[in-house]
C-alpha cells in the first residue's frame, strides 16, 4: 500500500493546539527539521512535547521552544538549550525530567500496549515524588507509566513507497520508539525510493506504522 506524500505545510495542518507530540532524534540529529520550522512559525501553541531533549535554540525542537509554542516538555535533559532553562525557571514551560533509559522504556510501553515499567532508577530521589512504589520479590521499584502521544514527528534517512523507514547512524535515536507510541505518524525523509529497495534487515520502522511521508 502506497503512503501519501505530503508537503511540510500539509503536515503542520494536521497538528492542533494542545496536542501531545512525540518527536524523534537526539540533539536535533534525526529530527524532522522542515516540519518543526514551519510549526514554529504557525499559530499552533500549548503543545506538550515528549522527546529526548530540546536540542538547541536554533535547531529542531528548540525552534518550538524559542517561539514559545510549548507548554510542557517531558525529556531526559534540556541543558543544551538555554531558552528551555529560562522558560522553566520563569514557570512559562513545565519540564518533567525523566532518566533517559526510563523515558525510552515508557515510550516503548506506550507502543507495546503495556501499562508501564518497573524500575529501581530514581528510588530515594526527587524522581520518585508522587509515584507508586511496588515491592516485588523483596525489592522496591518505581512504577513509571507508559507514554503515548497524538502525533509522532519522525525524521528518517530513507523511506520507500510503502512507508518503511531506514535511519542512518545515530539519527535512529528514539525515532522507532516514537513511531510505535502514536496513532498518527508523519515521517519527514531525506530520500524516497521504490518499495523493495530498502533491504528487509535495514527497515527500522515498518510502513504499517506510518501514515504520511514528507520529502
Amino acid at each position: 500500500m502506497q503512503k501519501p506524500v505530503i508537503t511540510p505545510a500539509q503536515a503542520v495542518a494536521k497538528i492542533k493546539s494542545g496536542m501531545t507530540l512525540m518527536v524523534g532524534g537526539f540533539l536535533a540529529a534525526g529530527s524532522p527539521h522542515k516540519i518543526l520550522k514551519l510549526l514554529s512559525e504557525s499559530d499552533i501553541c500549548d503543545l506538550t512535547i515528549i522527546c529526548n531533549d530540546t536540542a538547541f535554540p536554533d535547531k529542531g525542537i528548540g525552534l518550538l521552544i524559542a517561539a514559545k509554542k510549548v507548554k510542557k516538555v517531558i525529556a531526559s535533559h534540556i541543558g543544551t538549550n538555554p531558552l528551555t532553562i529560562e522558560q522553566f525557571n520563569n514557570k512559562e514551560t513545565e519540564v518533567v525530567f525523566v532518566p533517559q533509559g526510563t523515558l525510552a522504556e515508557q515510550v516503548r510501553c506506550g507502543g507495546s500496549g503495556l501499562g508501564g515499567v518497573l524500575t529501581p532508577t530514581g528510588l530515594g530521589t526527587v524522581v520518585a515524588n508522587g509515584k507508586q512504589v511496588i515491592t516485588l520479590d523483596g525489592k522496591e521499584y518505581l512504577l513509571e507509566k507508559a507514554l503515548r502521544g497524538d502525533i509522532a514527528l519522525i525524521g528518517a534517512s530513507i523511506a520507500d513507497g510503502s512507508g518503511n523507514l531506514h535511519y542512518k547512524g545515530t539519527t535512529q535515536n528514539f525515532n522507532p520508539l516514537m513511531a510505535m507510541a502514536c496513532d498518527t505518524v508523519i515521517a519527514e525523509v531525506e530520500e524516497l525510493v521504490e518499495t523493495g529497495e530498502i533491504p528487509m534487515e535495514n527497515v527500522h520502522t515498518q510502513g504499517i506504522l506510518v501514515d504520511w511521508l514528507v520529502q
